[in-house]
């Protein structure tokens, strides 16, 4: 199991832009990937669950992916997070 902790720093926080392309990111390999914000945990291939969290600008969330591909999918996540939605 890996995990990752980033803060968003964009402007707009996660909203559904940046919600959709984080799901279809995630959508694109096979491992089990949570998003942790607020002390909630949701399904990052979901984008209902994702926009639940409402997380603003300055917010901290947590990527967790367990399975075959983890490796791989949290480079493609962390690099989709680095383009525009915050830091590590």
């Amino acid at each position: 199991m890996l995990e990752k902790t980033f803060t968003i720093t964009a402007d707009t926080g996660l909203h559904a832009r940046p919600a959709t392309q984080l799901v279809h990111k995630a959508s694109q390999f096979s491992s089990e990937i949570e998003m942790e914000a607020k002390g909630k945990k949701v399904n990052l291939k979901s984008i209902m669950g994702v926009m639940s969290l409402g997380v603003g600008k300055g917010g901290e969330i947590k990527i967790l992916i367990s399975g075959n591909d983890e490796e791989e999918a949290m480079n493609a996540i962390t690099a989709t997070i680095h383009e525009g939605l915050g830091e590590s």
